[in-house]
């Protein structure tokens, strides 16, 4: 892959187009760090993280890390205030907001020399994030495992529609592992991409093992969108999924569904493990995963990639 600076790696100091979700119960110092020393932008997953641990691994990312790195904030979890004071305490130079409002925190970041990316699943909202004054804008397509869209957009219909309708940088995420496919993102009018289930399945991400092993033998079909009532997110179709399908059966209960999912239904999966009852969240691009690997290896992977893939002749 060839080291021009293009928007993103201009816009965060970093050497490839190259940014790691920062997902909850992944996203950890160990994972954020390999990635920026690889040359990508790490993130670190507040979202499963009490502002304390979150303290904890900006420091130790820093210590493992001179490059760029971020803080990835899904607005739908609490102490917001709290995670926002850390972050600038902290000295973090990068934040990426999910999932809420990108007018909330944007000025306030900036003002104090952070650069801002906001994720959306849909060209409407790429526009209000434009609006909202974002560094930087990451197009999500519902091929994404986690808190997902509801228009079920797929990346590549996304990527193309958001280009012509905003001037910020363009990330594309959702359906990509393979050096193949980010250049088809990057064809299609992204400026970089965001990875997520790949990295998932990493030796550094701090995901359980059971579950690293898990994403290897997923196949095609094995992930689902689901809880749209509450706030789409694709998971595995384990026994804990089987009994929320349960739920649809005799009515879309708001609140049964609350109730089947808990407080700690994501941890006990993808973080302690059980492959049953906990919530397991990863994208459809899991079947093309067929090995837990070092992120140095995955990043010389995606890059020879994506330098052999080449157009075919007609």
């Amino acid at each position: 892959m060839q080291q021009d600076r293009n928007r993103i790696t201009a816009l965060f100091n970093i050497q490839y187009p190259i940014i790691q979700a920062g997902m909850i119960w992944h996203s950890g110092w160990k994972l954020a760090s390999a990635v920026s020393n690889c040359g990508g932008l790490g993130l670190i997953g507040a979202g499963s993280m009490y502002p304390d641990v979150l303290r904890e691994n900006i420091q130790k990312c820093r210590q493992a890390t001179d490059k760029p790195f971020g803080v990835n904030v899904p607005m739908l979890y609490p102490n917001l205030d709290e995670v926002i004071s850390i972050i600038l305490e902290e000295g973090v130079k990068i934040v990426f907001t999910s999932a809420g409002n990108p007018k909330t925190y944007t000025e306030i970041l900036q003002k104090e020399g952070l650069k801002v990316a906001h994720v959306v699943s849909s060209t409407k909202f790429a526009v209000k994030c434009e609006d909202a004054g974002v560094d930087a804008i990451v197009a999500e397509g519902f091929e994404a495992g986690g808190h997902n869209g509801r228009d079920e957009t797929t990346t590549f219909c996304l990527i193309p529609n958001v280009k012509k309708h905003i001037s910020k940088p363009l990330i594309a995420a959702g359906g990509i592992a393979l050096g193949a496919q980010m250049k088809a993102a990057m064809i299609l009018g992204a400026d970089g991409v965001q990875i997520g289930s790949r990295f998932a399945a990493t030796i550094e991400a701090s995901a359980h093992d059971n579950w690293k092993k898990k994403i290897t033998e997923l196949q095609e079909g094995d992930t689902h969108l689901t809880l749209k009532e509450l706030a789409p997110v694709r998971m595995v179709k384990n026994k804990f999924f089987n009994e929320l399908e349960g739920i649809y059966t005799t009515g879309r209960n708001t609140e049964a569904l609350i109730t089947a999912l808990g407080r700690a239904r994501a941890k006990r999966g993808m973080f302690e493990g059980d492959m049953e009852e906990g919530e397991l969240e990863i994208g459809q691009v899991s079947a093309l995963i067929d090995e837990v690997l070092p992120v140095e290896t995955v990043f010389n992977n995606l890059l020879k990639e994506f330098d052999e893939a080449r157009m075919p002749s007609f």
